[in-house]
């Protein structure tokens, strides 16, 4: 959860997609004429909001681009267009994928080689059996968690180019096998539209798509973006608190968490983010992580990572791989005996604004 911050009085707009409640403030400039408004653009993509704001002295309004963009991304990888690419390749209904299908397939897969496993996009069958995919959830036993566990895992799927038809194919070792890209995607369609605007010439811009955030240039008056991480909510409902404010130039941000997306059963609480290795719901002290990169994208998928090693997996993580700038600037906030506690990286602090 992001509030973005463009002058010291700001005016809240709230939007309620889906399981979260999202807020993002656009400063109002009437005080300060000499500087020019920036022009905002929202609208709905991977099933949650969007919010662009960028500065052009040309003033063109790119919104009937940005849908068009949007829409045509969410044809490869939402689960919530039944007809996407996606869904195809999960019912098994062709194995010839797009370039863009095969490019986040394989940064996925690179992924969770570098992670260990902790972030894996084949976790699609217990995804949708928990009900946090386009799928109502239905009550699982232990037997059947386990039964789904054997179509995921990133062995189960790999990348040929067919010379033939001039494009990559999936191979699947098992047709029950389904990928979800929830943990890659937003953050790459963040950085899909950025670099959109700079083909337009555009080099000052915010686009925050379900809080996955990247931040191009500055505002006209030299100020950096000021973004706000959000404050662990007590449930879906909660209104957004900031916790921490950042200054963000040139990088992606995003922050994973476990407080807004959940269910709740016999009086426990759990969380969307399902472990790989378990097939269940990660249970840790660990309430959110964000991570600040040179693309949304992979702040996306480490910020899922993390949340899925917890919090002392992550910082043995983070010191066996020094030279990782992505690893090194995370945020951390987690429970301890019921109080939140926080901890930055050094890097991290770096972006605190003061």
């Amino acid at each position: 959860m992001f509030f973005s911050s463009f002058t010291d009085t700001a005016t809240r707009r709230y939007t309620h997609c889906g399981f979260m409640l999202f807020i993002v403030a656009l400063l109002l400039t009437g005080c300060r004429p000499h500087i020019a408004e920036p022009i905002a653009l929202n609208g709905e993509a991977q099933g949650t909001y969007y919010r662009i704001l960028y500065y052009d002295s040309l003033q063109r309004n790119f919104q009937q681009s940005v849908d068009s963009l949007l829409a045509d991304f969410d044809q490869t990888a939402s689960l919530w267009v039944a007809n996407s690419e996606l869904c195809r390749v999960n019912r098994n209904e062709t194995d010839l994928i797009s370039s863009r299908f095969a490019d986040l397939l394989q940064a996925s897969l690179d992924m969770n080689a570098y992670t260990g496993g902790s972030f894996d996009c084949t976790v699609g069958k217990l995804v949708n059996a928990y009900g946090f995919g386009a799928e109502e959830r239905t009550p699982l036993s232990d037997r059947q968690i386990d039964s789904l566990l054997q179509y995921s895992g990133a062995n189960q799927v790999h990348l040929v180019y067919d010379s033939t038809a001039g494009s990559h194919r999936i191979v699947k070792r098992h047709p029950e096998t389904a990928i979800d890209f929830n943990a890659i995607a937003q953050g790459a369609a963040s950085d899909m539209v950025g670099d959109f605007l700079l083909r337009q010439g555009i080099r000052n811009f915010l686009v925050d798509i379900g809080g996955e955030v990247l931040a191009r240039g500055n505002k006209t008056d030299g100020r950096l973006w000021t973004i706000g991480i959000e404050r662990p909510a007590e449930n879906m409902y909660s209104i957004p608190e900031v916790e921490q404010a950042v200054t963000l130039r040139d990088k992606g941000l995003v922050t994973s968490g476990n407080y807004r997306k959940y269910y709740e059963e016999d009086g426990v609480r759990y969380s969307h983010t399902i472990h790989p290795a378990t097939g269940r719901p990660v249970q840790h002290s660990l309430l959110s992580v964000t991570v600040i990169d040179s693309t949304a994208r992979r702040a996306d998928a480490l910020a899922t990572a993390f949340m899925v090693m917890g919090l002392e997996e992550s910082l043995q993580f983070i010191q066996e791989h020094p030279d990782d700038r992505g690893a090194q600037t995370a945020f951390f906030i987690y429970d301890s005996c019921g109080t939140y506690r926080t901890y930055a990286t050094p890097a991290f602090r770096q972006y605190f604004a003061q």
